[in-house]
């Protein structure tokens, strides 16, 4: 009975967790319909509600929103909205702080968390997998030299905490393993290893 219990957990615990989340997501989307005015909303044309509706809203606005921020006027015009802001004292340090970590995360030119390496932590004895940040610059590098790299070591099971390091790049080893292979092997705790390629 045990074993089969385990089993059913093992069945279970993921799908129930994917199905909770996809739920709280859509759940979470459906909220834009609120911008909808309430004479086109699907209660009043359908006289029911469709669940998911939102996820189509929140990729039109999205859609909307890049091809205006592409474009010529549409640059000049988040210019104007972030110098503003910018100017908002309380407003200035969240949105800047957010903003410039969006903008390193999401950019196709960023460099951040595209590749997993090795690096030797927490002593010269042990390795762990890290995900490169970047290469440090001006102070950092007047003091470590240039042939440095700026690694985040997430923690297990909790990814979205870690630790910030910046080590000498011939003291890594570059890891073929994809960024998601990566954070799935941190994860599970070193159980789930990627393939060899």
């Amino acid at each position: 009975m045990r074993r089969y219990l385990i089993a059913g957990l093992l069945v279970w615990i993921p799908l129930g967790i994917t199905i909770w989340v996809l739920k709280a997501l859509v759940d979470l989307m459906d909220q834009t319909l609120l911008l909808v005015p309430g004479d086109y909303s699907t209660e009043r044309l359908l006289g029911f509600h469709v669940p998911g509706l939102g996820i189509i809203l929140v990729i039109a606005i999205l859609l909307l929103t890049g091809a205006l921020a592409a474009n010529f006027f549409g640059r000049r015009l988040l210019a104007l909205g972030d110098g503003l802001l910018s100017r908002i004292p309380i407003v200035r340090s969240i949105y800047g702080g957010v903003k410039q970590i969006s903008d390193t995360l999401f950019s196709p030119e960023g460099k951040a968390f595209r590749r997993a390496v090795l690096v030797r932590y927490p002593h010269a004895g042990s390795w762990t997998v890290a995900l490169v940040t970047g290469s440090p610059e001006h102070e950092v590098t007047d003091h470590l030299g240039h042939d440095q790299v700026s690694v985040f070591i997430p923690t297990t099971p909790n990814i979205t905490s870690g630790f910030f390091l910046i080590v000498p790049k011939n003291e890594t080893i570059e890891l073929q393993m994809t960024v998601d292979e990566a954070l799935k092997y941190i994860i599970s705790m070193g159980v789930a290893e990627p393939p060899r390629r």
